[in-house]
């Protein structure tokens, strides 16, 4: 990729992140606990705790900690809140008052665990998009065999995507994956029901054409079409989508990884030769839980937006809550919006100037 396309940012001395701890199905059982255990592992980090003025003292230690600013909110964002009751009816909940951190610039990064569609519906308002990205997408990591993940996006903002839409989320995900990994040359993938050009609809074929051209511009590394198995085989560092395909291959992705888990436990109860097997195994079955534990890959950007907002699982425990935490502060850490605001923009001019000859009428 093109040099002028990835600036040298230097790190952030100091991270602050806003954490709307009432977020989620374990609310502060969960949040409180993994901040506290975060600022121990990350002294240059502040933290911003959002929530009702009595949850507190279920962690005395956050109350008198010297890097964490509480603030109260009078009202919570529940999980089937209304999108519409969330962003117009509870304007001072925890999850906007955490947002709003990050647009006056107390904040680099917002992290929650609540409802998805609240929460990206108040961060885009709030925050508003970068010039020339029109919808933010959520992206995220998938396991893969080489033992490290897979970047996917859109996992559930936008259930239909136009091919310039699936180009700026190539380009938004290269950045993040630049500014998170060691990785300064990151491949996409455009998830396709085959690998040929010709395969898939019209919308799919032209975002081919759209992203292939991005690539011969050095605006990303485009490897070309991927098929599902191949998020999993880490063929690509990047794989782009719709939000309704993203969203069905994340749920089915837990499921599977829950499917193996119980049949373990099955095998190993089962009779006293496979419990002899499985005990042997131990090691090996214990990094292959670890390697496919969804909780590791837990926090997924909201990329396009004026300001980092990171997604927590609703479900999230204190472990997978503290992951998402460890993500909005690499982000926030090596100036994600900066970079994405950089590479974005000279590749968006790129769109304009593709689609506005398709548009031209053909001299004859």
């Amino acid at each position: 990729m093109s040099e002028a396309l990835s600036p040298a940012l230097s790190p952030l001395d100091e991270v602050v992140i806003a954490v709307d701890c009432m977020g989620g199905d374990a609310g502060v059982r969960a949040t409180l606990p993994a901040c506290l255990a975060f600022l121990q592992t990350h002294p240059n980090v502040r933290l911003k705790l959002v929530g009702l003025a009595d949850v507190w003292a279920s962690v005395p230690q956050l109350l008198s900690h010297p890097r964490v600013e509480r603030i109260e909110a009078t009202e919570v964002v529940s999980m089937d809140d209304p999108i519409e009751v969330a962003l117009r009816r509870k304007k001072d909940s925890s999850m906007r008052r955490a947002i709003e951190q990050v647009r006056d610039g107390h904040a680099h990064a917002a992290v929650s665990s609540g409802n998805t569609g609240a929460l990206m519906a108040i961060a885009r308002f709030v925050l508003k998009t970068i010039p020339g990205i029109d919808r933010p997408a959520i992206a995220s990591q998938m396991p893969n065999v080489k033992g490290g993940g897979t970047t996917m996006l859109d996992l559930g903002a936008n259930v239909e995507c136009s091919p310039e839409h699936l180009l700026q989320f190539a380009v938004m995900g290269s950045a993040l994956v630049q500014c998170t990994t060691t990785n300064s040359s990151p491949s996409v993938g455009l998830l396709n029901i085959g690998e040929e050009a010709i395969k898939g609809g019209e919308n799919i074929k032209r975002a081919g054409e759209l992203l292939r051209q991005a690539a011969e511009r050095g605006y990303i590394r485009f490897h070309g079409n991927v098929e599902g198995n191949d998020i999993f085989l880490g063929t690509t560092d990047i794989v782009v989508c719709d939000g309704f395909v993203g969203n069905v291959t994340l749920k089915a992705s837990e499921g599977l990884a829950q499917l193996v888990s119980t049949l373990l436990k099955q095998e190993f109860s089962r009779n006293w030769f496979t419990r002899l097997v499985a005990l042997i195994s131990l090691p090996v079955l214990a990094r292959f839980k670890e390697r496919v534990d969804h909780k590791r890959y837990n926090g997924a950007a909201l990329l396009g937006l004026r300001g980092l907002v990171f997604k927590s699982h609703g479900s999230a425990d204190e472990v997978a809550f503290g992951y998402a935490l460890v993500k909005a502060y690499d982000a926030a850490q090596h100036r994600l919006i900066e970079r994405v605001e950089s590479q974005a923009s000279p590749a968006l001019l790129t769109i304009g100037g593709m689609v506005a000859a398709d548009a031209s009428p053909q001299a004859e």
